[in-house]
C-alpha cells in the first residue's frame, strides 16, 4: 500500500512540475503584419516590405536610382496626421539596400504609409499610399 501511495504522490508531484514549468499558452508573439512595396518611376524603383509594428512601421528593400533619386516614406494615423518621415536622401546611378524605421508614436500605429520615389529635388515623382492590413 506505501509503495502504491509514494508512486502516486510521485507521479502527481512530477506532473505538477511539468505543468507549472510550460509556458502560458498564447503567451508567443503574434507575426506583424507585412504589406509588399513596388514603385516604378521610369528605369527606378523601390521595392521591399513594410512591416507594420504598434509604434513604427519597418521599410527592408531597394531603391534603384537611375540618375539621382531618392525614398521617401510617411506615416500617417487614422486621422491622416503625419506621424513620421524618413528619406534616403538622394542616390545616383546606383542599387541602394537599406532597412529602417519609421516613427510611427501613436495608440495604434500608423493606419497607412505613403512611399514615394523623389527626384534629385526631392520632388515626388510617383507615390503609392500602403493601408496597415
Amino acid at each position: 500500500m506505501k509503495t502504491h501511495l509514494a508512486a502516486a504522490l510521485g507521479s502527481v508531484a512530477l506532473t505538477a512540475g511539468i505543468l507549472l514549468g510550460a509556458p502560458v499558452a498564447g503567451a508567443q508573439t503574434a507575426a506583424y503584419s507585412t504589406t509588399a512595396v513596388n514603385v516604378t518611376f521610369g528605369a527606378g524603383y523601390l521595392r521591399g516590405t513594410l512591416t507594420w509594428y504598434d509604434r513604427s512601421v519597418g521599410f527592408d528593400g531597394t531603391l534603384r536610382a537611375v540618375g539621382c533619386q531618392s525614398a521617401w516614406f510617411g506615416a500617417y494615423g487614422a486621422s491622416g496626421n503625419e506621424l513620421g518621415t524618413w528619406s534616403t536622401g538622394t542616390k545616383c546611378d546606383v542599387t541602394y539596400p537599406f532597412n529602417i524605421g519609421i516613427p510611427a508614436d501613436a495608440p495604434g500605429g500608423a493606419a497607412y504609409v505613403r512611399v514615394c520615389i523623389d527626384d534629385a529635388h526631392a520632388n515626388s515623382s510617383k507615390c503609392i499610399k500602403y493601408t496597415r492590413p
